[in-house]
């Protein structure tokens, strides 16, 4: 198998689209996402019944979610200074094997994926793809329901902009 294929992800991007009913996008998406022991424990195990856990095992029992265990040790305790312990193992990974793309959402570990140059993408990246797809009917709503039902935090420049880039507008209340 080329690891070209490969797309890691991070526990928020996991347990954000299972918030929504959207983790199934990453299946249309991709053709093998990655992740690591940390997120694996995060979501499945210490997440148990909470959204992602269920979603995300019944993902690796039907086998488009695999898990993989990064190496380089020493890199991984110098990530482990700045970011929680999978974004760590992500970012590791994604170092090792050369990856197609890295699903990250916290800002400090998409400031580190932009030092070490890794291609990366996030909940809102990938809702802009379904609505450019087709997927889904409205961006709108499901950013909506992030923020509402899920407690993700988009900055307003950013829910503005993702918006813009669909052509959708903001519905303002009158």
């Amino acid at each position: 198998m080329s690891a070209m294929a490969w797309v890691l992800s991070d526990s928020s991007t996991l347990i954000h689209l299972s918030m929504i009913g959207r983790l199934d996008l990453l299946k249309e998406f991709f053709s093998r996402i990655v992740i690591p022991p940390a997120v694996w424990r995060e979501v499945v195990e210490e997440g148990k019944g909470r959204p992602g856990a269920i979603e995300v095992e019944k993902a690796r029992q039907e086998g488009w979610i695999e898990i993989a265990i990064p190496r380089n040790e020493s890199l991984l305790r110098l990530l482990r200074r700045e970011l929680d312990e999978g974004e760590a193992e992500v970012i590791a990974l994604a170092l090792e094997y050369q990856v197609a793309l890295v699903l990250l959402d916290e800002t400090e570990a998409r400031d580190i994926a932009e030092l070490y140059a890794l291609p990366k993408t996030g909940v809102v990246g990938l809702l802009i793809r379904a609505k450019r797809e087709g997927k889904i009917s409205s961006l709108r709503v499901e950013l909506d329901r992030l923020r509402h039902e899920g407690g993700f935090w988009i900055a307003e420049e950013l829910y503005v902009r993702a918006l813009h880039a669909v052509g959708e507008t903001i519905q303002t209340e009158e």
